[in-house]
């Protein structure tokens, strides 16, 4: 019988993973996410709740396209936008 080490993400019990390395870039991208949802709903008061989520999840998501938008690349962002 084998044994499987599997590693289960804090933050999004169903999602399992096989690298504790991997995890934990999980949970630290949805407590991104968290925290970016609750910064634009106060920056944006009419930003409702599921459409914060969605808009900092896919920020969190693609945390190195914007870093970089940041740093002046703008081209960084095109590669986010479907074709």
């Amino acid at each position: 019988m084998a044994v499987e080490v599997v590693y289960r993400s804090s933050r999004d019990p169903e999602q399992l993973f096989m690298d504790k390395a991997e995890a934990d870039r999980h949970d630290k991208m949805l407590e991104l996410a968290e925290t970016l949802g609750d910064v634009l709903q106060k920056a944006v008061p009419s930003l409702g709740e599921k459409t914060a989520e969605e808009v900092s999840l896919f920020m969190a998501q693609h945390r190195d396209a914007f870093a970089k938008a940041f740093k002046n690349n703008l081209e960084a962002l095109t590669e986010l936008i479907p074709k």
